[in-house]
């Protein structure tokens, strides 16, 4: 078994409450500085950045993750990530018409910039991304796990867009038996006051908007990865995540 230092939830330069500088590769070099060795792209309601953050993850040596952050119609964010890139380019495609049609003012919420793997400007997303979709929780949930996603709630232990805070609970009927804090030191009490995740595996990521909020090499997943290969590593790491 081999540790992995992972960081599976962090946005870029699409997700417009994010920095600019949260570029693929930007994001890539910043994590293998770190020590990193396992990354998620997790941008708002869309998965357009993932392709060239697949290219610049290769560069740096790091294993990719696709994801999104999905935004439920109840406002909490759900943390979707894809074993293959293609799968998740098709759910991106599938909740482009659950977002709400608003048009993005990036003077007011910033720019939702999609480029390519050297990081050129290739177009925007002119789509608000940070509002809520049409998706119910359960809704949410199923769609993305046919699409082969594995699904958990975001940061459970902060007030914005978490389960918690807005739900008042952790409800039983998703099958979530994964959580994601941004800080260790939460999970003791969650797991202490929630029925649900009393037996939850749990990860700590960043939810980074900016490239110094990236985690460092701190949190770790130990996976069989012999004999090695980048695309053996996602699958344990799902099969870890999927409790199998």
């Amino acid at each position: 078994m081999t540790p992995y230092a992972y960081d599976l939830h962090i946005h870029s330069c699409l997700s417009p409450c994010a920095d600019d500088d949260m570029t693929p590769n930007n994001i890539a070099g910043m994590a293998a500085l770190k020590g990193l060795q396992i990354v998620a792209l997790t941008d708002h309601n869309s998965c357009k950045n993932c392709p060239a953050f697949f290219e610049a993850c290769k560069k740096q040596g790091i294993i990719a993750v696709a994801g999104i952050e999905l935004s439920t119609a109840e406002d909490v964010h759900i943390v979707c990530l894809f074993e293959r890139l293609e799968d998740a380019m098709a759910f991106d495609e599938e909740i482009h018409g659950h977002l709400m049609n608003i048009e993005n003012r990036p003077e007011i919420f910033g720019n939702q910039l999609i480029l390519d793997g050297d990081d050129n400007i290739v177009c925007t997303e002119s789509k608000l991304l940070i509002s809520a979709t049409d998706l119910w929780m359960g809704d949410a949930v199923e769609l993305a796990k046919k699409y082969g996603a594995h699904v958990h709630p975001a940061h459970v232990d902060r007030e914005a867009n978490g389960i918690i805070s807005v739900l008042g609970d952790i409800p039983s009927d998703y099958g979530f038996d994964c959580l994601e804090f941004n800080e260790l030191s939460s999970v003791e009490e969650i797991k202490r006051k929630y029925p649900v995740a009393k037996d939850a595996l749990h990860v700590v990521s960043s939810d980074a908007h900016y490239l110094w909020d990236i985690n460092e090499a701190d949190n770790f997943i130990e996976l069989d990865d012999e004999p090695y290969s980048s695309a053996l590593v996602r699958k344990r790491l799902f099969e870890y995540l999927n409790g199998r």
